[in-house]
């Protein structure tokens, strides 16, 4: 009697190990097929590209003076999308969408009297500027410090 009684024991316990496996398999198969967020990767656009730090001069200014050691910095906001600062009060801050020409990356806006014109077939990259009647010229720095700011 004691060898049928252990027969429904052996039998619940084989369906509740297949089932427990059965969960397991099911578990690891939903988590691997959920893309990670970390590893989700977005294509580099034109504002990637023009984005960083660049150092150059104030060239023309309708308003005032020229001024030498000027720093431009170039952030991506969106895609395709960049605002531009300046370490020059007379250059003020501006946002622009980008295109792409040849082998360059331009200001496409509607806006005519902004410039922003970055050249990528010169080494470093060769930025020109201007808005609000002033011109800025400069290079695409590669380290942090600017020529001439040496520590």
């Amino acid at each position: 009697m004691d060898s049928l009684a252990q027969v429904p024991r052996r039998m619940f316990m084989r369906r509740a190990v297949t089932v427990a496996f059965a969960l397991i398999g099911f578990a690891l198969n939903a988590s691997a097929a959920e893309p990670q967020k970390s590893e989700v990767k977005r294509r580099p656009d034109l504002a990637d590209s023009a984005a960083g730090t660049y150092f150059g001069d104030v060239i023309s200014d309708s308003r005032g003076a020229s001024q030498s050691g000027v720093t431009i910095t170039v952030e991506r906001t969106a895609p395709n999308t960049i605002r531009v600062t300046s370490s020059y009060p007379r250059l003020p801050e501006f946002t622009t969408r980008l295109t792409r020409a040849m082998h360059t990356i331009q200001h496409s806006g509607s806006d005519a009297s902004i410039v922003f014109l970055l050249d990528l077939s010169k080494s470093p990259h060769h930025l020109d500027v201007t808005v609000d009647d002033a011109s800025w010229s400069g290079d695409k720095q590669q380290d942090a410090n600017p020529p001439g700011d040496e520590q």
